[in-house]
């Protein structure tokens, strides 16, 4: 059995919208539209969209916070809203800027009341702990009361407080959102570190990209509340026309673009000394052995693709296709 399964789920709102200056009336507002997804024991999963696309929504269905309009979803073999005491026993979630650390405690009370509310022996709660301090450097503010933390030092503490009863699922909303560089470099390892171990299935919604290349094996795009992209970043860049580049620096410019099999020249810079070439077939050794053999280099570096302007793009064809699924998994 996965340990999340959703199968048609979809989640409608009513809302009254102005219909003339003194009337209202209701208008029913899809946010998710029928979504059907698996998530393995143990994956990375990223789960990204443009605003109001339907990803918090998401999450607060495969919670118990919502409940789906029609469609099912299980999450631990339990059903969410029905079996949510349950489920909250074997799930971790940190969402943005909602604590779940009691504000005017040291950090440290609020890590031992949390092992009475889930009734974690001492013994495994210890071992936890001790390892979030040590991936996290918690020792520093572990007596300081919450409301005087930094973001950045709350929000480790958010995520030690999400694993202390050690959830087979964690849903993470925003987990980086706010966070200076530093803090933002130490919450991406310990997550890489926790997904390393396997242990632990990670579900990740968040704007900031470089998060999901950094963790993520899966991507899951949605808009509109549909899911329009499913398999890995890879995949992605395939599908919609990225590609890596080869940027290469010459001693002196060729009389003539060169043309490499594989590899078509993008552009050419510096008073023809710096030429960009887009990988298509060719590897990486095959354009530097075919530039060798034309002329002195001084320099080769790869410029990865940039996923933000991939999915910037899968968004606009999505938009022209009005809405509609324009890849399925890979």
């Amino acid at each position: 059995m996965s340990v999340i399964e959703m199968s048609g789920l979809r989640k409608e709102f009513t809302v009254r919208v102005k219909a003339g200056r003194l009337r209202r009336e209701k208008r029913t507002v899809t946010a998710v539209d029928g979504i059907d997804l698996r998530v393995e024991r143990g994956e990375m999963l990223g789960y990204i969209g443009p605003n109001g696309a339907g990803k918090s929504t998401t999450l607060k269905m495969l919670t118990g916070v919502l409940m789906p309009s029609p469609g099912e979803a299980r999450v631990c073999g339990l059903r969410p809203v029905a079996e949510r005491t349950r489920l909250a026993m074997r799930i971790g979630v940190v969402f943005g800027q909602r604590s779940q650390l009691w504000w005017d405690l040291p950090l440290r009370d609020s890590f031992e009341l949390l092992r009475h509310v889930y009734r974690v022996p001492a013994g495994e709660h210890g071992a936890r702990l001790a390892r979030c301090r040590g991936l996290l450097d918690l020792d520093e503010f572990l007596d300081t009361p919450v409301r005087q933390l930094s973001l950045g030092q709350r929000m480790r503490g958010e995520l030690t407080a999400a694993l202390l009863h050690g959830p087979e699922v964690l849903f993470l909303d925003e987990p980086t959102i706010g966070l200076d560089v530093v803090s933002k470099q130490a919450v991406r390892g310990f997550l890489a570190e926790l997904g390393r171990a396997g242990d632990t299935t990670l579900v990740l919604t968040t704007h900031d990209l470089a998060d999901i290349e950094r963790l993520c094996h899966r991507l899951v795009v949605i808009d509109h509340g549909r899911v329009v992209h499913d398999g890995s970043i890879a995949a992605l860049h395939s599908r919609y026309g990225s590609r890596r580049m080869v940027v290469a620096e010459l001693d002196a410019a060729l009389p003539r673009p060169p043309e490499l099999p594989g590899a078509p020249l993008q552009r050419v810079e510096a008073d023809g000394h710096r030429l960009v070439f887009a990988l298509e077939s060719a590897t990486v050794a095959e354009v530097v052995a075919g530039l060798a053999g034309l002329a002195t280099l001084r320099d080769i570096a790869i410029v990865e693709p940039d996923i933000e302007e991939v999915v910037a793009r899968l968004y606009r064809m999505t938009a022209e296709a009005g809405g509609a699924t324009v890849t399925g998994a890979p």
